[in-house]
């Protein structure tokens, strides 16, 4: 299920794909780079005849021109971002990875009170756009605005989006796209608990370059 369609100026897009179990998806992009991340259930991520397991919290990167497959174990649901080829490049900053798992511990620190965890980005291989977990704490942050191309998922809510003169209400499994310099907050609307997003944005960098602005 597509979610965020791609734009007339961005080949940025992000859909949801469910894995009945015993099934399995080919992701096989001859121009794409594919970036995934598992929300919920199990499952398995063949690549270059290598399988590793799926689980909440994983995160996997397919380059354009690579052959992967993702195999349902137990109600697997992803998310699969897709980036193309017409953006900037970024400096191969780190080696390449190919799975990787969230781990809040290795946390950094983002906009105010507001944390994030890097898990696709230049530092192991993905050059064309950045894959990233952030942390909200109850609340909002300041009125802000980055200069990339973004497409932010939300795992689980309540939380509400901000932009000029709208508000949009969060709840579990809704995804939208802010373009460069469209100014926002994203509110954890929870009184007590953290929320997790997941975010990738093109081209490829920091999720803690944020610059304040003005409210609308």
């Amino acid at each position: 299920m597509q979610l965020v369609p791609p734009l007339e100026d961005s080949a940025l897009a992000l859909a949801v794909r469910r894995v009945d179990d015993g099934a399995s998806v080919a992701i096989a992009e001859t121009g794409l780079d594919s970036l995934l991340y598992a929300v919920s259930g199990s499952g398995t991520l063949e690549l270059d005849g290598v399988e590793a397991a799926l689980a909440p919290g994983t995160a996997a990167l397919v380059l354009a021109g690579e052959s992967a497959t993702v195999g349902g174990v137990d109600g697997l649901e992803v998310v699969h971002a897709t980036v193309g080829e017409t953006v900037d490049l970024h400096a191969t900053l780190g080696a390449r990875e190919s799975v990787v798992h969230l781990d809040a511990d290795r946390s950094e620190q983002a906009l105010g009170t507001r944390a994030y965890q890097l898990l696709f980005g230049p530092h192991n291989g993905s050059t064309r756009a950045t894959l990233f977990a952030g942390f909200l704490p109850p609340g909002r942050s300041p009125w802000h605005y980055h200069l990339y191309d973004e497409i932010v998922f939300v795992p689980e809510g309540p939380g509400r989006l901000h932009r000029q003169g709208s508000e949009t209400e969060l709840a579990g499994g809704s995804a939208f796209r802010l373009r460069p310099r469209e100014v926002h907050i994203v509110e954890n609307a929870s009184a007590d608990s953290e929320m997790t997003i997941v975010g990738v944005f093109t081209p490829a960098g920091s999720p803690s370059a944020a610059y304040l602005a003005d409210e609308p």
